[in-house]
């Protein structure tokens, strides 16, 4: 039981070593720790099954004494994963299989040898990197949010105290009072990273400042854009640093109870947030009277179902309380009538994460990152059409270049880079012209786009970005509550004129109307989601409207993924007769005879599936 801060850092000097021996690159007595990611990238890819088989040989190898293996959350390099890091040394394996371990166990760890050929390779380099640190994907990055995750045991909070956990909670109850901590907050230019990119410090203001004896905290972690998994990281990562924030934040507004409204999707986080919870109350650092002050907080979970529109505010609370997730119209905020209609702070997963170390740098440290409007650091999740998939974090005004091209590698395959889709569902798809655009909120705005949580999807040459529009639409419109009609109907209607128009029946009026559709849906609907469900529509309406264009007067899909306006042919000077396309046809469209004249495809018949294409040994099909 932690009583008071001697017994605080009594943990931390007990545990320190374990973590400098991580950030070590020299040998300690023989020591070594072995951390295998066990975040969800990596378990979906068996890595338990790794960490399993390390214990195993490790033991069998006699140096269970020396050699420590542990779990720990994403290192953000998804790509490579499964991902063990052996320390000290920062040695980075990567895309290690369960055949692997006696290896690496009997080599690097008994004999001090390196496993050349389960490192890094870097392709500009031309050769395998052996650390971390000197891998440019985490070079170009600044680790604040995120800066726990792979390095220690997200089910040990004695690891997190070791790496300075809850000191920031210890300096706040014994040393501050709830309004210099608000203003510590305020100074530092931290922006809500759910989306909106309200001024936390001001939020957290209005809530301490609404008059009532029962406040709540509450951590939204309902992190539903497709693509994105920041918040699910940092929680499978680093839950207790979310537990401190959120303590603080209750000291500072004067709320008794929190809450963590998190998707019943991610069972890791759900796991590890219920561990550090335990661990946080057997510690006595939830609960009565923490650190001796007087102070009572707890933290509970709350399950979401997995729908979008629970990640706006107000249908999150009323979901949190066992009602259906329907927004409501503001004022009241939540800060003044939220949960129970008692006032109630909500941020995010990221907003939360950030809250430890500002207390222990500074405001003035944290407002060195970033740029004047957007300060501190941005997690982002890449996808799509990327080299480097992953988590990154980089600070806040670097631009969309950097991001695609220097920390995540380009496009594949030598493709032409199209669009890249920032804020999700809700975002808008920047073209090339963009790229130098800083990424902070303002910028992404004017651009027609938006930050969103992080989500951050890039598509190449192969991208219809009409059928992309229809997508995130669909989704949109698939995900509203359907409590306003602006939402409800104006998404139907707009999805509704997409489908035709990706089907070759749209008419060139269709986009004048979208245009008009997208506004009033816009202005008039009740909540974000409808608010900014026409947002994908309208960007690639306005960068690419050649391609709505080109579907509605050629009747052609430029990018060739619109099925309904393909044409199915076969290169007769390309065709071997072999029949395999034959063969591969279910409906019998394609006929000729095997080492006769080249075969044909009766487009009547053709049901353009891609089965030819996709089986042809000398890419004779094509299409137009």
């Amino acid at each position: 039981m932690i009583r008071s801060l001697q017994d605080l850092e009594q943990i931390r000097n007990n545990r320190r070593p374990d973590i400098e021996l991580r950030i070590s690159r020299e040998e300690q007595n023989g020591q070594k720790h072995v951390l295998v990611c066990t975040g969800t990238g990596c378990v979906s890819s068996a890595s338990h099954g790794i960490l399993e088989e390390l214990q195993k040989e490790i033991r069998s190898a006699g140096i269970n004494k020396k050699v420590k293996v542990f779990k720990t959350g994403c290192f953000g390099f998804c790509k490579l994963g499964p991902i063990v890091m052996v320390h000290p040394g920062d040695y980075f394996y990567c895309l290690v299989e369960k055949k692997d371990v006696r290896e690496l166990v009997r080599e690097h760890l008994k004999n001090n040898r390196v496993v050349e050929r389960l490192l890094y390779r870097d392709e500009v380099a031309g050769g395998p990197v052996q650390r971390r640190s000197e891998i440019h994907f985490f070079q170009a990055q600044n680790r604040v949010a995120l800066r726990n995750c792979g390095l220690i045991n997200p089910e040990d909070i004695h690891e997190f105290i070791a790496a300075d956990g809850y000191f920031a909670l210890a300096e706040v109850l014994l040393h501050r009072k709830p309004g210099e901590v608000i203003d510590l907050v305020l100074h530092s230019g931290l922006r809500g990273r759910g989306g909106g990119g309200f001024p936390v410090g001001k939020k957290w203001a209005v809530a301490a400042e609404s008059p009532g004896d029962e406040k709540y905290v509450v951590c939204n972690a309902d992190e539903g854009d497709p693509g994105a998994f920041m918040d699910r990281s940092i929680l499978e990562g680093d839950p207790h640093s979310v537990l401190e924030a959120m303590t603080i934040a209750g000291y500072c507004i004067g709320a008794r109870q929190g809450y963590i409204y998190v998707r019943a999707e991610y069972p890791i986080a759900v796991e590890r947030l219920e561990i550090a919870i335990q661990e946080a109350r057997k510690l006595g650092l939830l609960g009565d009277n923490i650190l001796g002050t007087g102070f009572r907080f707890d933290i509970d979970l709350r399950l979401g179902a997995g729908a979008f529109v629970c990640g706006e505010e107000t249908a999150l609370l009323r979901s949190a309380v066992g009602q259906r997730g329907e927004p409501r119209p503001r004022p009241p905020y939540p800060a003044q009538c939220g949960l129970y209609e008692k006032p109630t702070l909500l941020n995010n997963v990221e907003t939360f994460a950030n809250i430890p170390v500002i207390i222990r740098y500074g405001s003035r440290w944290y407002a060195t990152m970033g740029t004047e409007k957007s300060r501190g650091t941005k997690v982002f999740s890449l996808a799509g059409k990327i080299n480097n998939t992953g988590l990154i974090e980089v600070p806040m005004g670097t631009t969309l270049r950097t991001v695609v091209f220097d920390i995540g590698g380009g496009v594949p395959l030598g493709r032409e880079f199209k669009a890249v889709q920032t804020g999700g569902p809700s975002g808008g798809c920047l073209p090339a012209a963009h790229l130098d655009t800083p990424i902070e909120y303002e910028s992404l705005k004017e651009k027609g786009s938006m930050m969103g949580s992080g989500g951050l999807i890039v598509m190449d040459e192969t991208d219809c970005m009409v059928d992309i529009a229809k997508f995130y639409l669909e989704f949109s419109q698939d995900e509203s509550c359907g409590q306003c009609t602006p939402c409800r109907v104006g998404t139907k209607r707009m999805l509704e004129i997409l489908e035709r128009i990706t089907e070759g029946k749209g008419e060139m009026e269709d986009l004048d109307t979208l245009e008009e559709l997208g506004a009033e849906i816009r202005d008039a609907s009740l909540c974000g989601l409808g608010v900014a469900a026409p947002n994908p529509v309208l960007s690639t309406m306005h960068y690419f409207r050649d391609e709505y264009e080109a579907h509605i007067r050629d009747k052609k899909c430029p990018a060739g993924v619109c099925r309904a306006l393909l044409d199915y042919s076969i290169d007769e000077e390309k065709c071997i007769s072999c029949g395999i396309c034959s063969k591969a046809c279910s409906v019998g469209a394609i006929i000729g005879e095997q080492k006769g004249r080249p075969y044909f495809i009766d487009r009547q018949l053709c049901l353009k599936c891609g089965a030819c294409i996709a089986r042809c040994p000398k890419d004779a099909i094509f299409t137009g």
